[in-house]
């Protein structure tokens, strides 16, 4: 049997947990403040007269504000210079305000006002009456249509040349909440391990896996949570269907969840039972392409020189060529922070040169379709002399955890 895997329970496991979120203290004001005063001279640098911040984790990352999108515009307009305005529906005001945490001008509108007008009019009372906007990528359509109509004498850019560049790059602050992030994750993927037996299914599992997560102190819900069994697991998203575990079966489980935002993304593959010589081999080429990944995560190099050195693994055992399958089909990680998938990605064609302080996954999957599928993800952090590891990777095939190293 493979080492950690099986023998005990759900209601054992969760008994066992304890709180790991730690005294890391969230993000506070004066780091917000920097941010935005690190964005409005960047701004100024490339004649940008404005930026719109729209729901997203980017109006989180300079505000703290989380929010549910509705088809009500909520959002920031942060001026070049001058103070940042929310941007609200009216009978929303008195609530905004007590979410913010500085900062105390509101452009509002009523119900019959064009919202995305008043974004324009917003920037002209800043100073700028004609100019760039450079608008937040996860802008919906209809309010970026408002915006190009409304302020027809404003060019727009796409804002990641702000919002990309501030955040591509974590603080000491960011990195320690990942940390305490991804340790409790691994916690969790190493109890959800020991619960597992023939006859469970996978959305026990995940059930068990968000339990395990809250236990152990993640403040939200698990944003992702996959659970695979057998030859599900050579689909790198999941399938639309439950599994039952039986001996032998391939197990993926793919997950991560937020410590003040921040987020963790760790995926382990191993054999419930004993794995096969066909098992044993190709996961121990997955696990060589991961480090190969990991050797080519130096600072100047491009990210898709860590794609490009898994995938030669990988493609050197006798898979692919480039994406195909049996092989590996996607990109080989991408960045993390506030978003599970962020800018810059490890993949072909990205030449985004590392700089330390950058954080990225590195999972190079290898699915072979109708047998079973390997993913070993882990994330790393750039720093001046090369590559460290959040998280230890896995071991080897049959101690996935090095329990027995």
């Amino acid at each position: 049997m493979t080492i950690g895997v099986g023998g005990s329970t759900p209601e054992k496991e969760l008994a066992k947990l304890r709180n790991m979120r730690g005294d890391v203290p969230p993000i506070g004001v004066d780091e917000r403040l920097k941010r935005i005063d690190k964005a409005q001279k960047m701004m100024r640098e490339k004649g940008i007269d404005a930026l719109w911040l729209d729901i997203s984790s980017s109006l989180t990352y300079f505000t703290g504000l989380r929010m549910r999108r509705t088809e009500r515009a909520h959002g920031a307009i942060l001026p070049a210079k001058g103070e940042i305005v929310y941007l609200s529906p009216a009978f929303e005001v008195e609530k905004l305000l007590t979410m913010t945490s500085f900062g105390d001008k509101v452009a509002q509108w009523e119900e019959d006002e064009d919202p995305t007008a008043l974004i324009v009019d917003t920037v002209r009372a800043s100073g700028a009456k004609n100019g760039a906007i450079a608008v937040d990528e996860a802008t919906p359509f209809f309010t970026f249509d408002g915006m190009r109509k409304a302020g027809n004498a404003f060019s727009f850019v796409n804002a990641t040349e702000i919002t990309a560049a501030c955040r591509m790059i974590k603080s000491d602050h960011e990195i320690a909440l990942m940390q305490t992030a991804k340790n409790i994750t691994l916690e969790a993927h190493k109890a959800a391990a020991r619960i597992l037996s023939e006859g469970i299914t996978t959305t026990e599992v995940q059930a068990f896996i968000a339990a395990a997560h809250r236990k152990l102190g993640s403040e939200g819900d698990v944003g992702f949570n996959g659970v695979l069994f057998g030859e599900a697991t050579a689909y790198p998203h999941g399938v639309p269907y439950p599994q039952t575990l039986k001996e032998g079966d391939m197990v993926l489980i793919d997950t991560g969840a937020p410590v003040d935002g921040y987020l963790s993304d760790i995926t382990r593959s191993y054999v419930f039972g004993e794995p096969s010589k066909r098992q044993r081999d190709v996961w121990n080429i997955e696990k060589e392409a991961q480090a190969a990944g990991f050797a080519a995560a130096k600072p100047g190099n491009r990210c898709e020189d860590i794609d490009i050195a898994a995938r030669g693994v990988i493609n050197g055992a006798g898979f692919g060529p480039g994406y195909a399958t049996p092989g590996l089909p996607h990109r080989t990680g991408h960045g993390i922070g506030l978003d599970v998938h962020e800018w810059p990605y490890l993949v072909k064609g990205d030449r985004t040169i590392l700089q330390p302080g950058m954080t990225f996954s590195n999972e190079p999957t290898i699915c072979i379709y109708g047998e079973f599928g390997i993913r070993l993800e882990d994330h790393m952090i750039i720093t001046e002399t090369g590559a460290r590891w959040f998280t230890e990777p896995a071991h080897s095939a049959d101690d996935p955890f090095g329990l027995d190293a």
